[in-house]
């Protein structure tokens, strides 16, 4: 796939960043806190990249309006709590993001976080430098919606046959194909090499930093 595309669009949490263990954690304890039943772990991991608020009414359907902004509170006071660092990339992401720039290669971000928690990610984990254009849920539709795509691949100025989508979850591959663009999918994170190859990705790879072998 030697030159095949000039802009990747990586998602965070899962892809990059060794955290799903952390968020399905942060989950499970602000369910308990509000007296809601605890998400099975598998359960907690399929709504990881949608915005907080849709990952909220998927996991707890029947709670009200202020139940669930307590629910946001607590999960986020409880993610937050922990200081990311470069720790907690995978091993080897930060070499392959220097890799694939010294290639030519344009490099985003889509993610399901908030702008906020990216940027405060980003400095924590020293990569910020690296992108050239993020979008967060709060900045635009959540996934599986094509609209974080769209918008990074229009403000950067290529064609869609020119940008491919990276990500650990089911979502990632859903918004990729609503945005009519390729995606490469990532066992490592969220979702099964099973579940990902539902949704028929250009590749199914265990770890991001194989990127490097097939561009």
């Amino acid at each position: 796939m030697n030159n095949r595309f000039d802009l990747i669009i990586f998602d965070w949490d899962g892809t990059l960043v060794d955290s799903i263990d952390w968020i399905v954690h942060c989950l499970k304890k602000a369910a308990i806190a509000h007296g809601c039943n605890e998400p099975e772990e598998q359960a907690a991991k399929n709504i990881i990249g949608l915005s907080i608020q849709k990952a909220m009414d998927e996991l707890f359907p029947e709670i009200n309006q202020k139940t669930q902004e307590q629910l946001i509170s607590c999960y986020s006071q409880e993610f937050f709590s922990k200081q990311i660092t470069t720790d907690d990339l995978f091993l080897g992401v930060k070499k392959m993001l220097v890799t694939l720039k010294q290639k030519g290669y344009q490099l985003a971000v889509a993610t399901g976080k908030s702008s906020s928690g990216l940027h405060r990610a980003l400095q924590g984990t020293g990569l910020s430098n690296f992108f050239g254009i993020t979008r967060c849920a709060d900045q635009t539709a959540s996934k599986p919606q094509p609209d974080m795509l769209e918008q990074i691949i229009k403000e950067m100025g290529v064609s869609k046959e020119r940008a491919v989508m990276v990500g650990d979850s089911v979502h990632d591959m859903q918004m990729a194909i609503n945005a009519d663009i390729s995606a490469i999918a990532v066992s490592c994170g969220a979702n099964t090499t099973e579940q990902l190859q539902q949704y028929n990705p250009l590749l199914n790879i265990k770890q991001t930093t194989e990127l490097l072998k097939v561009l």
